[in-house]
């Protein structure tokens, strides 16, 4: 069996590895992919929205399957063009992906469909953005419309930061012309709920916390994710409950009533609020840096989950570990900003499940090649103990460029 996966970071590493671990031994090709990934598959030099050339690709080297990691992919109609051809891919049409392209497009769909999420409005105008902001209570939430590689959200402590944040948006154009969605702010852990779905099959996936800033403490500027764990205590069976019922599931009925229906992965960032859960945010694809600690927990098969999505049928049962793992990102110094590339890294003392997230080999070596670098991810019975892991593999690695956080877990510690 060919495979191909469509992606270039920790997220697409963690498929490859879940891949890998298939009894069919697939052959695995990924595009771009990285360093790290070219360990464990044949890598690509194609983009991942170079939706032309992912196809010549996958029908001149006869792809059985290809598994599409990145939102971008999605949104360039990458799943499309495929179908169209004949060719198995897991991942959502144009169309379904719209429930992460635009904000927009989510929170219509939750005010139609009944599912709970924090009240908002929408604009294009700056003047007008602002002055509905001024007359509302702080922090407030903004919201860029479109895709912003996780960096498209701006929680304002006041009007200063909030008529920066929506000059940025709408003036500066930072991730394109677009919309500035305006939202009540919430407060409550958040948590990452993601799920396969075929149509209204929905197949639930162990729960993972992420965290968004930069630095110990959840200070600092929102990031892509600084890490990730699984076993949230404060998260209980009835949460869980709900949660499948009253959001994947009715947005996964939703989806097919407006006639897109989900062939993939909905994620559901999603946060236990005083009056309930609730969704913060949908994303059309497997969550990054979540799926590096959700996907290791995974004792199935996933070529059959993948191709089973991926042609409407159902898959065998989903089996997976109760053990606890952990995740911690290491990032260039400098990121969510500006950051230089091309540090030398050892990583191989680490002794933890390493995943590459931005690497690169320069003249033999191993170096750093984005803003979110390298992701260790430990696996225990306990949230302690896995802490304890992943911290120890982290500090074995060599780099002068890199920074982490070292709280990572801190809500499920009480800490």
């Amino acid at each position: 069996m060919k495979v191909l996966v469509i992606g270039s970071g920790g997220r697409e590493h963690a498929i490859v590895d879940a891949l890998g671990r298939s009894p069919r031994c697939p052959q695995i090709f990924c595009a771009p992919g990285n360093a790290g990934i070219a360990a464990q598959a044949t890598c690509v030099s194609l983009q991942d929205t170079d939706v032309q050339g992912l196809l010549d690709f996958a029908l001149s080297e006869g792809i059985d399957l290809t598994v599409v990691g990145p939102e971008a992919a999605l949104a360039a109609g990458v799943v499309d063009a495929f179908r169209a051809a004949g060719l198995r891919i897991f991942g959502h049409s144009k169309a379904a992906t719209r429930i992460e392209s635009s904000k927009e497009f989510a929170k219509i769909l939750m005010e139609k469909y009944d599912i709970p999420t924090a009240g908002y409005k929408s604009f294009t105008d700056y003047a007008e953005a602002l002055a509905y902001v001024s007359l509302r209570p702080f922090p407030a939430v903004l919201k860029y419309d479109g895709l912003a590689a996780g960096k498209g959200v701006v929680i304002a402590k006041d009007l200063i930061e909030a008529q920066a944040a929506l000059k940025d948006m709408l003036i500066g154009e930072s991730f394109g012309k677009g919309k500035v969605v305006v939202e009540d702010y919430l407060t409550g852990p958040e948590f990452s709920f993601m799920a396969f779905v075929n149509g209204c099959n929905v197949y639930p996936m162990p729960l993972a916390q992420d965290h968004k800033r930069a630095f110990d403490g959840d200070e600092g500027p929102n990031t892509g994710g600084m890490g990730a764990y699984t076993g949230l205590p404060f998260i209980c069976g009835e949460d869980v409950s709900f949660a499948y019922e009253n959001i994947l599931k009715r947005t996964a009925y939703a989806m097919v009533n407006e006639g897109c229906p989900l062939t993939g992965v909905l994620y559901g960032g999603l946060m236990k609020t005083p009056q309930g859960i609730k969704v913060i945010e949908f994303n059309a694809r497997f969550g990054d840096p979540e799926t590096e600690v959700v996907l290791p927990l995974l004792d199935s098969d996933a070529c059959d989950i993948f191709s089973s999505v991926a042609c409407g049928n159902d898959p065998q049962p989903l089996e997976w570990s109760e053990d606890i793992t952990m995740g911690v990102v290491l990032a260039s110094k400098g990121y969510p900003g500006s950051y230089r590339k091309g540090f030398e890294i050892d990583c191989n003392e680490a002794g933890e499940r390493i995943f590459h997230m931005g690497t690169a080999m320069k003249d033999g070596k191993l170096v750093t090649n984005g803003g979110r670098v390298l992701m260790a991810v430990a696996r225990a019975a306990s949230v302690t103990d896995a802490r304890e892991k992943v911290y120890k593999a982290v500090s074995s690695i060599k780099c002068e460029n890199l920074f982490y956080r070292s709280d990572i877990g801190h809500w499920a510690l009480g800490e």
